[in-house]
């Protein structure tokens, strides 16, 4: 056998080869694993022992028209349309105003503990520690105020009379797989989202967690505040598993990295400023 006959036929053995391995490779997509489970049962909705990770991802409730970030030109979608959402007057107008304003206003940039939606959508990652034997859940959130929130596992009731809070009482139970949370006792300091659904102090949410895989969490909000909207509604989004993600030491504005945020736009363009109130 020639030169020139060995390399044809190597060159078409290595392109069999390879025809064979992109076979293998562009079969269905490897499903996740499933979710993770403690001893006793119940779903674990944080990291395996000895591994870490965190919770990625955030979308606003409703797909509001006059939202200031826009998809492909168009608004940013939530899962329901404002128009279906059974928003006051007063309510409207607040959201259109903060849209307006570059969501400048909003209290999380003022390192304020946020709620709900808000609270599953800090930035950087959320972090939810469910240790059977602790009646416990606790959500870490990374940005923001870098605070958390509690749940109540051991079966209490909320107090009759709760101190109002940002992130309000929280009592919790396990319907199957998922979890839900029940929460009232809200005071006004914070945003129900990212987007600027506003509430007040009326408001009770019922939240339902599901981690569907390993990789995957359904996070959904049931909103029931008659100060700002004239009937309840449910709304929520999807989470992702992030394995090579930790929480870390935030600081809430050091340096002032975000001064947009704070001081919103005028005429068109972003303001900034050395000094942020």
């Amino acid at each position: 056998m020639n030169v020139r006959r060995f390399l044809a036929c190597a060159l078409t053995m290595l392109c069999a080869s390879t025809a064979s391995a992109q076979g293998r490779d562009s079969g269905p997509p490897r499903s996740a694993p499933p979710a993770p489970r403690w001893p006793d049962g119940t779903i674990n909705l944080g990291a395996v022992p000895g591994a870490s990770g965190l919770w990625d991802g955030a979308e606003p409730l409703a797909t509001i028209p006059k939202n200031y970030e826009m998809v492909a030109g168009r608004p940013r979608p939530g899962l329901v349309d404002l128009k279906d959402v059974p928003i006051q007057p007063w309510a409207q107008a607040l959201v259109d105003a903060r849209h307006a304003r570059f969501l400048a206003d909003e209290p999380y940039t003022r390192c304020k503990p946020s709620p709900a939606a808000r609270s599953f959508g800090t930035a950087y990652g959320v972090e939810l520690l469910n240790i059977p034997g602790t009646h416990r859940i606790y959500l870490f959130q990374t940005g923001g105020a870098h605070s958390y929130r509690v749940i109540y596992m051991d079966g209490r009731t909320h107090p009759v009379k709760p101190v109002p809070s940002a992130f309000g009482h929280s009592i919790g139970w396990w319907d199957g797989d998922t979890l839900v949370i029940d929460t009232i006792g809200f005071d006004e300091s914070a945003w129900l989202e990212r987007w600027g659904l506003p509430h007040t102090d009326r408001l009770h949410t019922i939240e339902r967690v599901t981690r569907v895989d390993f990789n995957t969490m359904k996070y959904e909000l049931t909103i029931d505040d008659p100060g700002a909207y004239t009937a309840s509604w449910t709304s929520g989004y999807t989470k992702q598993w992030n394995s090579s993600q930790e929480t870390f030491e935030y600081v809430c504005q050091e340096n002032n990295y975000g001064p947009q945020m704070m001081v919103g736009i005028e005429g068109g363009e972003t303001r900034t400023s050395t000094i942020v109130p």
